[in-house]
């Protein structure tokens, strides 16, 4: 059976890439590292690292259990906090894993109000492009506690935050601008090159399945890496751009319309296991704080939809 300790000595030497090296870091001898490591590999059943002149590097075996190994670690590093806060002992971390979109739009607002109320716990943030990946890294152990789309056959709890609304976004001085203020049609702008995101984010599959339910493909303008530029380009007039509307400041330089039919998608706030005390006072404040939808979108909404 694998020890804790033993995962330790395996990580620390692939990342340091010497036993020298790790043995430094952990404090220990070189002789007494290299045990472990060869308890290890008996009690896996086969090599883990190759030992090259200049450097180590993991066996297909070791390639194999290194996610697992970090996971573990992670794992036992939070029943450790989560220990210490419910004793008291410190203000401890929290982990918070999310989209791109949501740590733009939502969670700012939500750091800032956590921050007055909890200034002892710090908050570190994990950010990802892609739904899956958020999911993928919720389950190997790498937050406490993911805010994003609803995450599909998840067994853990899940805390629903609101329906999120996407904007399109188009320059002030557009042709569409002169026209009465209704929702607009994706099949409208089919003949224009769209502002898209680069693919592995998740709003480009988003943006993608919208235009063929419109009965279109979306051509490109120009690839945003960044889910913060796509607005900004479509009102530079590079092209439509399809956004969460919560991204959208209130003193954006640009037209807003909302998509016919709309396009939406709920958020969530979700966990592997019932949530410790801080975790769940995160997700209290968060479901209370969180503008899903902005006043100023809501505003826009509600004209539109009195419009002639």
């Amino acid at each position: 059976m694998a020890t804790l300790r033993q995962l330790t000595y395996l990580v620390t030497v692939v990342d340091t890439g010497s036993f020298t090296q790790a043995a430094e870091l952990l404090h220990v001898t070189q002789p007494a590292l290299s045990h472990q490591i060869r308890a290890l590999e008996s009690s896996l059943g086969g090599s883990l690292l190759e030992r090259l002149p200049r450097a180590i590097r993991p066996t297909p075996m070791g390639r194999a259990v290194l996610p697992h190994a970090r996971a573990a670690l992670a794992e036992s590093e939070r029943l450790h906090t989560a220990a210490r806060r419910a004793a008291g002992l410190e203000g401890g971390e929290l982990e918070v894993a999310t989209v791109y979109s949501v740590s733009l739009g939502i969670l700012p607002p939500v750091l800032r109000a956590w921050r007055r109320r909890h200034p002892g716990v710090r908050i570190r943030l994990r950010e990802f492009a892609h739904a899956d990946q958020l999911q993928a890294a919720m389950a190997a152990g790498q937050a406490d506690l993911a805010i994003g789309p609803t995450p599909a056959g998840w067994e853990g709890p899940i805390r629903e935050l609101g329906i999120e609304e996407f904007v399109i976004v188009l320059p002030s001085d557009d042709p569409l601008a002169s026209e009465p203020p209704g929702p607009l049609a994706l099949s409208v702008l089919a003949d224009r090159a769209w502002v898209r995101y680069a693919p592995g984010n998740g709003l480009a599959d988003l943006l993608d399945q919208a235009c063929r339910q419109a009965g279109f493909n979306p051509t490109t303008a120009v690839h945003a890496e960044q889910t913060s530029t796509a607005p900004l380009l479509a009102a530079a007039g590079l092209g439509p751009a399809l956004v969460p509307a919560n991204i959208v400041p209130l003193d954006f330089d640009g037209l807003l319309r909302l998509p016919d039919p709309p396009v939406r998608r709920p958020l969530t706030a979700y966990t592997r296991t019932r949530p410790d005390p801080l975790t769940t006072t995160f997700a209290d404040l968060l479901a209370r704080q969180a503008c899903v939808v902005p006043d100023h979108i809501q505003a826009l909404a509600t004209a539109q939809s009195s419009a002639p």
